[in-house]
């Protein structure tokens, strides 16, 4: 998952990674392209943790040295030979609003692009928005967009493979145009189903009703759908929820959840609540 950023500032030490591997991990009859490409680092200094982001710093157009971007880790590992950790990146195209043509996304691009053995600079990481708590009873309701499950694969992996188990309920909600598009949950690259046995884990999946005419995916039914288990979650004192991906999505959350509270007065109240007390983290991009 990647966002645009304007400042370095967060990191100033620079640091490089040797690509690994590249592999697409949307089935070629998909028009969304994504790939995952997993680096290796032995900079001593890297601490990086399920949930963290880092700032690739792709090389910069009209007299800039880098164009930098944050991606979220959708996986880690320490080895004897360095630290690797896996990016999840979608090529990106915008149109240019004065001419009207289409252009590749700088970062997207230059990483869709490399070939294993590339080396590239990076930054981080930056933040940790996504924290495993220290209680394994908590409760995890985790909702994400497109590349937003980045972050939820890797605290997912981390949660099931390195704690051993966990006892508190582990929801993730994920969103795609279709089944073509949806992350770890296709023909092309199906990780998640690792988890599917575990009995505290569940996965619900939503589309968009009617891809061909870009209707947006339906992650608000989705939600209401399964109004009673998302709702009990939300009031549950040792709950986190976490949400990721574009921030169009926003609206239909809180749509979902003002008719799941009752009104929109009711959740807005919620979410106050949730977020001062730090239960409520969010990375929208």
């Amino acid at each position: 998952m990647g966002k645009s950023v304007t400042s370095a500032s967060d990191s100033a030490q620079i640091h490089q990674a040797q690509l690994l591997s590249s592999t697409r991990i949307t089935p070629e009859a998909s028009r969304e392209e994504v790939w995952q490409l997993v680096f290796r680092t032995n900079d001593p200094d890297f601490d990086a943790k399920p949930g963290s982001c880092i700032r690739v710093l792709a090389p910069g157009e009209y007299g800039n040295r880098y164009h930098p971007r944050l991606y979220s880790l959708a996986d880690h590992d320490y080895t004897t030979a360095g630290t690797e950790f896996a990016l999840c990146v979608r090529r990106c195209f915008f149109v240019d609003d004065v001419n009207g043509e289409e252009y590749g996304g700088v970062a997207s691009n230059y990483l869709c692009d490399l070939k294993p053995q590339s080396v590239v600079e990076f930054s981080g990481p930056v933040s940790y928005p996504f924290a495993i708590p220290t209680d394994p009873y908590t409760n995890l309701l985790m909702i994400g967009m497109g590349t937003g499950i980045a972050p939820f694969r890797s605290l997912i992996r981390s949660i099931y493979e390195k704690h051993g188990s966990w006892q508190g309920k582990v929801r993730l909600f994920h969103g795609a145009r279709s089944g073509l598009e949806m992350l770890y949950m296709n023909d092309a690259n199906n990780d998640l189903a690792l988890y599917y046995d575990q009995p505290t884990f569940k996965a619900f999946q939503t589309v968009s009703p009617r891809p061909a005419f870009n209707e947006p995916v339906a992650m608000d039914k989705t939600l209401e759908q399964n109004a009673a288990e998302v709702w009990g979650m939300v009031n549950s004192p040792n709950s986190r929820i976490y949400v990721a991906g574009l921030t169009k999505m926003q609206a239909q959350i809180d749509k979902a959840m003002s008719s799941i509270a009752g009104s929109p007065e009711a959740w807005s109240e919620k979410r106050q609540e949730l977020v001062a007390a730090g239960r409520w983290v969010e990375l929208l991009y």
